[in-house]
């Protein structure tokens, strides 16, 4: 009975103590359990989300006014560059004036507002990056398919991809190339 005693106490048999799982895990994660905090995690940030966009007729003015301001730069920047081009075209002497203006502004402040429109503009690109890459693998199978289905349209044209053309051969016919093989 010593023995059955030694077994069930490693294995959680009457204690509730696993011996060997418990010294197992020091090693190796417990998969289900990190599973679960991952699950959890995730649940935790889409909930997050979700109150953040759900409800948006009870926010208050302040919030709507701040996810406007947010929408604002770049519609801002492209509209006020094309401003700028009908300025100088309407008034070119105020313009040239503004411009002299500007001329003043020391290098480092240039300096700070390129690095604040790039981290601007560099972050949201890096996201459509983020989410393009994971779309890429799939469209591959779209492209190919978009090609033969291209290929298909023009039955008459030669196989330039597949390699159904000899380059000596289109220029056999070409008097230009002849006469470059006459001279040279």
């Amino acid at each position: 009975m010593g023995l059955m005693n030694f077994i069930a106490s490693l294995f959680g048999g009457g204690s509730g103590r696993n011996v060997i799982k418990e010294t197992a895990e020091v090693f190796i994660p417990n998969a289900e359990a990190s599973a679960q905090r991952a699950a959890d995690r995730a649940k935790g940030a889409q909930a997050q989300f979700s109150a953040e966009f759900a409800a948006r007729e009870r926010r208050g003015w302040f919030n709507s006014l701040v996810d406007g301001l947010n929408r604002l730069p770049r519609p801002a920047l492209a509209y006020g560059t094309i401003g700028l081009f009908v300025y100088a075209m309407r008034d070119p002497v105020s313009f040239g004036e503004r411009m002299q203006g500007l001329a003043l502004v020391p290098d480092q402040l240039w300096w700070i507002l390129g690095a604040i429109v790039t981290f601007y503009f560099g972050a949201r690109e890096m996201q459509y990056n983020r989410e393009a890459r994971f779309a890429a693998p799939q469209l591959v199978s779209q492209v190919v398919s978009n090609v033969r289905e291209i290929r298909t349209l023009r039955p008459e044209s030669p196989g330039i991809a597949d390699g159904e053309i000899d380059p000596e051969s289109v220029a056999a016919d070409n008097a230009a190339v002849d006469d470059w093989r006459k001279a040279s």
